[in-house]
């Protein structure tokens, strides 16, 4: 029998399973589905688990580095800082040590491998895919989660507004050296191109919804978390962090006394957060609920809560609306009328709006859900339609297989007169141009894994 030709796959991803938010789900699941064909051989690049904590996980406690096989995927992670406070110090040399562990100890995949996928917004880990595309003659595609540059300028991180240029210039490197470059929602599309990159090279590969739809009765969850109290209970899950500007939460919980607060996750504000909310009863901390709870925990909020801060407006959308949107659960959304969150929110039908950082008008506006639950019941269910036509897994899926096949044959043809050229990565002269075509959209659960302290990759 004739030996089937293996396709490698090199998915460069500083956020892998365990972790449970942001983009990790996402690089697991991608990696999951290519490891799916037995013709292809996915190999990952990846740190060691530790966000939104901010700490590495327990069961990674003195790994340097290790090989660990995750539902077919060959996972090769590499140490790096984790900084329990964030600063632009901080973060820059959290973004040093990946890209020179990464330099250090490039992944052997045992053979060359035919495209390299980088999530951004992890610098280095977009140095490193170009760097890795450019070593194996294979085309190099970044897709763009969030933007750095103008997350250290808009996040309120401290230094920030120093480090804005020095990572704007780093992402323009990485993209302008992309075969193509993928971005989750339209908001980034003039930032990106803003960086040089033509934009009938950039395409449209939206973020789906990463969790099943709830299974259990509200009620019955409502009792076990001890929400039976008759007091409405808005709920945010994820990340705290700074962009997420969760203070109006809890100068909500202490304007109206009658909401239970809860602030379900992990991240480097929780202290702060915890000392900030100290006296109010109202004020619950949950940690990260485990993957079988987590649609039921959303479901059994009568409000789910994204806030930023009044500062952000085009450096991410968050990925936490694409499980909102699948409970059913109206969404209250404290955040800039002009950025791409709010845009996702009127897109979907499924949420309100509210000025960020207003605790007066977040209070009112739950009030108002509260008072009519029809009404808000109904608002809520846009969210599983929604899910069904534009975020679910096998079209956000199917999009990013469009979008390798897409540059791999854009590859095999040479690159763009005027681009840059992935196999040098010096940047080109190319730029989008008036009356060019619009920007276009390309359509198994992980084991713990053991690491293999000292193993190399």
């Amino acid at each position: 029998m004739a030996v089937q030709p293996v396709r490698r796959l090199l998915l460069v991803s500083t956020n892998y399973a365990p972790e449970q938010a942001g983009i990790g789900p996402y690089a697991t699941q991608i990696a999951e589905h290519w490891a799916s064909d037995a013709a292809t051989e996915a190999h990952v690049l990846a740190g060691l688990p530790h966000y939104p904590a901010w700490r590495v996980d327990p069961a990674y406690r003195g790994v340097w580095r290790t090989v660990e096989d995750r539902a077919g995927v060959r996972v090769h992670r590499r140490r790096h800082t984790v900084p329990a406070r964030q600063t632009a110090v901080r973060r820059a040399l959290y973004e040093a040590s990946i890209l020179a562990h990464g330099l250090v100890a490039p992944p052997r995949t045992g053979g060359p491998v035919q495209a390299v996928l980088a999530q951004l917004p992890s610098l280095a880990g977009g140095l490193l895919g170009a760097r890795l595309a450019r070593r194996h003659g294979a085309p190099f595609v970044p897709v763009v989660q969030d933007l750095m540059g103008a997350a250290a300028a808009q996040s309120g991180i401290r230094g920030g507004d120093r480090a804005a240029a020095v990572a704007a210039a780093v992402e323009r490197r990485v993209l302008r050296a992309a075969t193509l470059t993928g971005v989750i929602h339209e908001s980034f599309v003039d930032r990106v191109a803003a960086m040089g990159v033509p934009r009938e090279r950039i395409r449209l590969v939206p973020n789906w919804s990463h969790v099943p739809a709830p299974s259990r009765p509200r009620a019955q969850t409502r009792r076990r978390l001890g929400w039976d109290d008759g007091r409405t209970v808005v709920l945010h899950s994820g990340n705290m962090g700074l962009k997420q500007g969760l203070d109006v939460l809890v100068d909500t919980a202490r304007r109206d006394p009658g909401l239970r607060i809860v602030l379900m996750g992990d991240g480097n504000q929780h202290a702060r957060l915890r000392a900030l909310a100290a006296g109010l009863p109202n004020v619950d901390f949950l940690p990260p609920a485990a993957d079988a709870d987590f649609p039921d925990t959303l479901a059994a909020a009568d409000v789910l809560a994204v806030t930023q801060r009044a500062s952000v407006l085009d450096m991410s959308v968050p990925s936490k609306l694409t499980s909102y949107f699948a409970t059913g659960r109206p969404v209250l959304a404290s955040v800039a009328d002009a950025g791409g969150t709010a845009e996702e929110v009127r897109r979907s039908g499924a949420g309100r709006l509210v000025p960020p950082e207003d605790p007066k008008a977040f209070a009112a506006a739950v009030r108002e859900l509260a008072a009519d639950p029809d009404a808000a019941d109904a608002l809520g269910a846009h969210g599983p339609g929604y899910v069904a036509s534009r975020l679910s897994r096998a079209a956000g899926l199917a999009r990013i297989t469009d979008l390798l096949d897409e540059a791999v044959a854009a590859h095999a043809a040479g690159p763009p007169r005027g681009a840059a050229g992935p196999a040098t990565g010096v940047e080109g002269t190319g730029g989008s141009t008036p009356g060019h075509p619009a920007v276009r959209s390309p359509g198994r659960a992980a084991g713990p894994g053991v690491p293999e302290k000292g193993a190399s990759a």
